[in-house]
Formats: C-alpha cells, structure tokens, sequence
C-alpha cells in the first residue's frame, strides 16, 4: 500500500537510557499510551459525563470546571467525547494490526522459505498492492460498500498486510541459507516445523516493532475516513469524526477540533516510539543469545 507504508527506524530515533532502562520519551509515549488503553477498556467510566447527551443552551461554551476543553455545538462535553473515543481509536487499529501481522507473516514466511513459483506468485500480488495508491483504494471500496466501521478495518487488512510480507519474506531470506535452518532440515524436520518453531522466533522483532508503526498508521488511515464519512456514524464518539464535525468551529471554540487532532497525533507518535524502542531491545536481545 503506497499511502501506507514503513519500515521500523524511519525517521525516529530513540536514545538508549543507561543500564537498558527506557529513555524519558519513551516513558512518556508508554504513559499516554497506557491511559489512553484504560479509558478504552473502561469505556464511558472514566468521562465525567455522557458523551453523548445533548443540552443546546450548553453548546460553544469555552473550558469551564463542568466542562474542561468546553463543548461544541451540540453542547456535548469535549473531553468526555475524546475519552469515548479512545475505544474506535485502540480497536479498530488493533484488529488491523492483528490481522495484518497474522496474514503479512504467513505470506511472508511461505515466499521467504518456499521460495520458487510460490515466491513470485505472492510477491507479485504485494507488488499490485503496492502500486495501487492505497488510501483511494479504500475510499473507493467503501463508497462502494457503504461504509462503515468494521467494512474500513477488514478493507484496510488487506491493504496493510502486503508490508509485513515483505518485510517478513525479507527477513526469511536472511534467516534460512543459516546453518541453525540446515540443521533443521537434515534432522529431518518438516518445512512447516522449521517456519514457525525455528525462523518464526528470529524475525519476532521485526513482527513487533512493525506492529507498532502499523497500528500509527492504521490509526491514522481509520481516522481519515471517519473524518470523510466513510468509518464510523455521525454523531459517534471518534477522534477522526470529531475533527471533521468540528472543523467548521475551530475559530469559535478551537478545542473542539485540536483536541482529538492532537490526541490523535500523541497516540500515533506514541506507539512510533514504542516501537522503536521494542525492536532496538529485542533485537539487542537476541544477539546476545
């Protein structure tokens, strides 16, 4: 997928904290990180009042102590909504991130060992995605479809999982010429078994650290098209919509529509940090052993 693409590093770097300990950074990614996991787990627990209740004469108000970042034109609470919409913020990435890394792997690891006929034949299926701008094409699709939330998460799967072939197909190749691998098969083990129990383990910290960067990038492909309609319903609790449905206000009442923008921002770049960090330690890890 052209629109969305990656590679763990690209453009970020982290600085190692003495003794391995996590620099500050990354500290506080992995704190934002993690309340933002919590307001999604609790749901509406956490907001101090319904995200969704409606009081007209309430509406374009400034930061009050009823209402800290004030409410929009429909007089709903803005903080309450950015905690609400925490949970499509974590789901729908995380699920995107899943499937990704279950699909992106088994190609990968298939092309990367198999090698042959079977190796060009899914390869070139990641070259057609690729060459495809990718964020159109799910705008297209889910035009055609009608939209909707779960419909942009599967459709984006599909446009994802051909960077975790290639990166594992990459990584494969690297691993299977070693001699563990040909030790492996002159023991007599099935190709299948040495996939999965003996090449599997050593591309771990390129499966995870690229979790991490999809899910930024899932996140923010979901939030571009709730923002056009396309992903969540009006009037749902999303960071995305409530950036389109705010917009217009941003000279009347500017939290209205900074806020999820900039939440939205500090998650993605969040989750970019960790998985940095994640790959350097796993991968230090692992050439130790």
């Amino acid at each position: 997928m052209s629109a969305i693409a990656g590679a763990p590093g690209d453009g970020l770097v982290v600085v190692k904290s003495r003794r391995g300990r996590p620099p500050l950074l990354v500290l506080a990614a992995l704190l934002f990180v993690g309340l933002v996991l919590a307001c999604a787990i609790t749901g509406t627990l956490l907001a101090p009042s319904d995200p969704n209740a409606q009081d007209l004469l309430a509406g374009l108000q400034g930061p009050s102590g009823s209402h800290l970042l004030g409410t929009d034109d429909s007089g709903r609470d803005i903080f309450s909504r950015i905690v609400a919409g925490s949970r499509s913020a974590i789901v729908g990435p995380m699920l995107i991130v899943i499937g990704a890394a279950l699909l992106g792997t088994a190609l990968g690891l298939v092309a990367g060992y198999r090698g042959g006929w079977l190796d060009s034949a899914i390869m070139r299926g990641v070259d057609l995605v690729y060459a495809l701008p990718g964020l159109l094409v799910a705008i297209v699709v889910l035009g055609v479809l009608g939209g909707g939330y779960y419909v942009a998460v599967a459709v984006l799967v599909l446009l994802i999982a051909p960077l975790d072939t290639r990166i594992i197909r990459g990584a494969t190749l690297d691993q299977r010429g070693l001699p563990y691998v040909d030790a492996a098969r002159t023991l007599g083990l099935s190709r299948t078994r040495i996939m999965l129990w003996h090449i599997w383990p050593n591309v771990l910290p390129l499966v995870v650290a690229n979790a991490f960067l999809n899910f930024a990038q899932s996140l923010v492909a979901l939030s571009a098209l709730s923002f056009l309609g396309l992903g969540v319903g009006p009037g749902e609790a999303d960071w995305g919509r409530m950036l389109a449905e705010n917009l217009a206000l941003i000279e009347v009442t500017p939290l209205a529509a900074l806020a999820p923008g900039a939440a939205l921002v500090l998650l993605a770049t969040g989750m970019n940090l960790l998985g940095d960090w994640a790959y350097d330690r796993l991968s230090a890890r692992g050439r130790a052993r």
